[in-house]
């Protein structure tokens, strides 16, 4: 057992849209990301995908549904198969709870998709 600071594990890392692996449960990642700008609208065909925002604020555009912002302390879990698009318009610190079979970019594969994370 080990406990982590999340502050702590943030100051790490600068970049944007790059997902680190901070822990595990059973058969879920838990990964710290910064965000800023747009991503890519995208959506993940087996897995659900937990957001949990602890600094800033993020937008989640959704396709077929009404847009939801995310302020800090609030969490959201866009369901497998929902088409979706994150927004940071200011750096923000999300926290993703998903399966490890997760690729951030989802359905899609371009210069984004990360597919070897780090350990912080």
């Amino acid at each position: 057992m080990e406990k982590v600071n999340v502050k702590e594990k943030f100051s790490l890392f600068n970049d944007h849209w790059n997902p680190r692996i901070a822990g595990e449960v059973n058969d879920s990642h838990i990964k710290l990301a910064k965000l800023k700008g747009e991503f890519d609208w995208h959506h993940h065909e087996q897995e659900d995908e937990m957001f949990y925002v602890v600094k800033g604020e993020l937008l989640l555009k959704f396709k077929d549904s009404e847009d939801v912002l995310l302020k800090e302390g609030e969490f959201l879990i866009v369901p497998k198969g929902v088409e979706h698009k994150p927004v940071a318009e200011e750096e923000a610190h999300v926290i993703l709870i998903e399966p490890k079979t997760t690729l951030n970019t989802g359905n899609i594969k371009n210069e984004r998709t990360r597919e070897n994370l780090e350990r912080l």
